[in-house]
């Protein structure tokens, strides 16, 4: 059910939300996963900052010109459940033009990705592999 908001001028407007701005993901080895997402996914880096007072590293990188990931690391984060399904995050998507030529891409890098399946609702082609904490990961055909 959509919620209206109501002004005192009595008119009711709904929120604007733009866009995602981004997605931030807490990782167990940031030497790791910095290497998978910047050289393996081929992420660009756009900041890097280390947190001394928390002892954490806080890593920005751009995803296709538009969204942004914030990669944390923080000392001795608790695991994350995400098989069985846990509620909360599924996965992260990210869009590509082919995704035999990614997942082939990926492969090579030592990435092992599932069989490329069909979704049967947009008939749009995807394969899920892991980041290096085990977070499910797709490419979903343009």
């Amino acid at each position: 059910m959509l919620r209206f908001a109501q002004h005192d001028n009595g008119e009711k407007r709904m929120l604007n939300i733009n866009r995602v701005h981004h997605v931030a993901i807490i990782c167990a080895d940031y030497q790791k996963s910095k290497h998978f997402y910047t050289q393996i996914l081929g992420l660009k880096i756009l900041r890097e900052v280390y947190r001394e007072e928390r002892g954490s590293y806080k890593l920005d990188l751009e995803v296709g010109n538009q969204y942004q990931i914030e990669l944390f690391s923080f000392p001795d984060p608790p695991a994350r459940p995400s098989r069985p399904e846990a509620s909360g995050l599924r996965h992260l998507a990210f869009e590509v033009d082919n995704v035999d030529e990614a997942a082939a891409y990926i492969n090579n890098l030592g990435v092992m990705t599932e069989p490329i399946r069909m979704d049967e609702f947009t008939g749009k082609r995807f394969s899920f592999f892991a980041d290096p904490d085990g977070l499910p990961v797709e490419f979903y055909e343009k």
